[in-house]
């Protein structure tokens, strides 16, 4: 079990905690407000139960009542604060977060799984929704505040340019710098069984990759056949402008090696630290050509700009692929982690060589998983001090994995972790066998997301590492650090209200005329009057505010 502060508070003490602690202290407020509260008696389990209020989303299919998860049963025994929490489905929470946001006097105390941007970020902190957090973490939020003593980066990307803090962050070190995990979200994936049943080698160049789909086309009876496949053979599928299914990261060896990491913003910086659009790049321009010539060949799913993640995996899962994109290919093939670290099934496909070799990393990669807006309390919050300290709790270094990946001791089919001890015989999450199972789907039914930090110094101290991270890192470290070139990267860091809110603006035209000509060209092909069409069209939509806005971060940065 978990070690919890065992002083109590006095009954009157709590009492007046129920009664309100001075909520406010959004912009309006200056912030502050409610932190006259003794931190001594915030100490849990309280002596009487607290109740807060909360807003979460929740996956499709998951339970969809925050209480019944085993965290929150934990924590509430824990702490005895029941939190009353109001959920909404994650497919659908973008279009109705904006309105519970839009009135300030429904709102909970707190937003769990809000995953607000900047501009939404320093909009509501603008409309004085939000409380200003620093002085909160600086009394209440003991453990918050040690995570930030030992990387201090994260405090810096949390403060806006006024000094506040608006929201509590997810943070998760898997690797750092180039090693790190985010370095390469949508990593291609190839069928190792097929390759070796039709007796070919890994791809190592665009042409030798093209061969091999063309013989996985060709021999599609066979490999029916031979692996017992029901449905047609598809020799590549990927989901177009879909995150971690999006096939781009073949394009990388075209031309200059800038490819199109970025799928939301479509820039990059060059070695010389000069920020640049990549669907304005040569090598951009002729990797579609070269796609656009597999999907002729019919070597490209044709549902490809149109099937959702459900249809995806359904296809995936029916052994149908011979190449694919994913975070992880076990979520959509039927693959052990056995099966992966012996590279019997699928492996990871090298990075292909066409003019060049080159692996641009994913913006903001360098320092790892972090989401600034993961978390708000909002300044109508009627006991802001036992909020704050509440959410502090998620920041306890063996309660932040469970958050995160889920958890131990469930009645059911399989758990995250079992219960165990590290070296020093102190208490450790250690990871339990997945088996066949999708590590997506049991993270799902049993994680609850909001704000946590999971660093690198916790690793076979509060839990070991994720046996799906740790190949996933293996391979990074091995396979694709070796081809990134790339010097630098767009960091994370926090705008201002104006910089954030035009390029929120500019970014919605552009991604939307990027993404647009990505599909249509690949299916379609283009002339070079299109492709100066597209020119004149970002030009029109201002690429270059935009590319200047992040220049000027980009030079303060690397100052």
């Amino acid at each position: 079990m978990f070690k919890f502060a065992k002083k109590g508070v006095s009954i009157a003490l709590t009492m007046l905690l129920l009664a309100g602690c001075g909520g406010g202290g959004g912009a309006a407020g200056g912030g502050g407000a409610g932190t006259d509260v003794d931190p001594a008696d915030l100490a849990f389990p309280l002596a009487e139960t607290a109740t807060i209020k909360g807003l979460t989303n929740f996956p499709a299919g998951t339970e969809s009542e925050p209480n019944n998860r085993t965290i929150f049963k934990r924590l509430e025994e824990q702490t005895n604060v029941h939190v009353e929490w109001k959920t909404i489905q994650s497919d659908q929470w973008g279009d109705k977060i904006a309105l519970e946001m839009s009135n300030a006097k429904t709102l909970p105390d707190f937003i769990f799984n809000a995953g607000f941007g900047d501009t939404d970020l320093q909009k509501y902190a603008k409309q004085g929704v939000l409380l200003n957090l620093e002085e909160y973490i600086d009394k209440y939020m003991p453990n918050l505040k040690a995570v930030l003593e030992k990387a201090p980066e994260y405090k810096a990307m949390m403060t806006d340019e006024n000094g506040h803090i608006w929201a509590l962050p997810w943070i998760e070190q898997l690797g750092y710098e180039k090693t790190a995990i985010q370095t390469i979200d949508n990593m291609p994936y190839i069928n190792k069984a097929w390759l070796d049943y039709l007796k070919l080698d890994v791809p190592k160049t665009v042409d030798e990759f093209e061969q091999v789909l063309i013989a996985f086309r060709d021999n599609a009876a066979d490999l029916k056949k031979e692996f017992n496949i029901d449905g047609d053979i598809i020799p590549m599928s990927c989901i177009m402008n879909d995150g971690g299914q999006d096939p781009m990261v073949l394009i990388n060896g075209f031309g200059e090696g800038i490819g199109d990491a970025d799928k939301g913003r479509h820039l990059a910086v060059t070695d010389d630290k000069k920020v640049v659009c990549s669907a304005s790049q040569e090598g951009f321009k002729k990797g579609l050509q070269w796609l656009h010539k597999l999907y002729e060949e019919n070597l490209i799913d044709v549902e490809a700009f149109t099937q959702d993640w459900s249809t995806y995996v359904a296809k995936g899962k029916s052994g149908r692929y011979g190449v694919a994109f994913s975070w992880d290919i076990a979520n959509i093939a039927q693959v052990s982690i056995d099966e992966l670290l012996a590279g019997e099934k699928w492996i990871p496909l090298p990075m292909l060589e066409a003019d060049t070799k080159n692996l641009t990393p994913g913006n903001g990669s360098f320092t790892s998983g972090f989401d600034r807006g993961r978390c708000v309390v909002t300044s109508v919050a009627q006991n802001p001090a036992l909020v704050c300290a509440w959410l502090d709790q998620m920041y306890i270094p063996i309660q932040s994995p469970q958050n995160n990946w889920g958890t131990y001791g469930e009645d059911d089919d399989f758990d995250i972790f079992e219960m165990s001890e590290n070296e020093n015989g102190e208490p450790m999450l250690k990871h339990a066998w997945l088996g066949d199972a999708s590590p997506v789907e049991v993270r799902e039914a049993e994680a609850v997301g909001g704000p946590l930090a999971i660093l690198d110094s916790y690793y076979d101290v509060y839990v070991t590492c994720p046996d799906d991270a740790q190949y996933r890192l293996d391979w990074i470290k091995d396979i694709y650090t070796p081809d990134m070139n790339t010097k630098y990267v767009i960091p994370n860091v926090f705008m201002t209200a104006e910089d954030s809110k035009e390029c929120s603006t500019l970014q919605t035209d552009i991604s939307k005329c990027i993404n647009t000509a990505k599909s249509d060209w690949v299916m379609n092909g283009f002339t070079d009057a299109e492709w100066d069409k597209l020119q004149a069209d970002l030009s029109a939509y201002g690429i270059d505010k935009l590319i200047g806005i992040y220049q000027k971060y980009v030079d303060e940065y690397y100052k």
